[in-house]
């Protein structure tokens, strides 16, 4: 018995050894040689004040999560990422029943633009494209802070979406 399961061990091993796994990860074939990513303030194209500020956290935030870079100044860096908040709409979900014009939960999608540049030759572009986020909020008596409040998770699944790409290509 103990001579038929000793091959029969060796077989499974190598079999399940070649399951398509690899320590490294599955990064871009283009960002194979990139380890360290700088992240400097976002542009904020909008008129939402602080969103640069909001947009740069999460995406340093959604890079520290994924593991796949390491964040690192401009002069320690292989590449540096330019980010821009280019869009950001409201839609309405639910209005009041007798007054359709009157939001209850509103939506908010944000659009980031983004262009990650070499860090030695800032001429070539590595990647770029465009992310975007959403994030669903109730109107209550004050407007201005729903929306406020409902920008940083709306930022922070634009950024997962943003490093999702550059980390695994889709």
């Amino acid at each position: 018995m103990t001579r038929f399961l000793a091959p029969l061990l060796v077989l499974a091993a190598a079999l399940t050894g070649c399951a398509g796994y690899t320590v490294d990860g599955a990064k871009p074939a283009v960002l194979a040689s990139v380890k360290t990513i700088a992240v400097p303030m976002f542009r904020n194209d909008t008129l939402l004040p602080r969103a640069e500020a909001l947009a740069t956290s999460a995406a340093a935030e959604a890079f520290v999560n994924d593991g796949t870079y390491r964040i690192g100044t401009r002069d320690s860096a292989d590449a540096v990422l330019e980010g821009t908040v280019s869009k950001i709409d409201y839609a309405q979900l639910r209005s009041a029943r007798l007054d359709t014009l009157r939001p209850l939960e509103l939506q908010d999608t944000v659009t980031l633009t983004w262009v990650l540049r070499d860090a030695a030759n800032p001429n070539q572009v590595l990647a770029s494209g465009t992310s975007s986020g959403w994030s669903r909020f109730f109107v209550d008596s004050n407007l201005q802070t729903a929306r406020n409040n409902s920008l940083p998770d709306a930022l922070q699944r634009a950024s997962e979406a943003m490093v999702s790409r550059l980390a695994n290509g889709y």
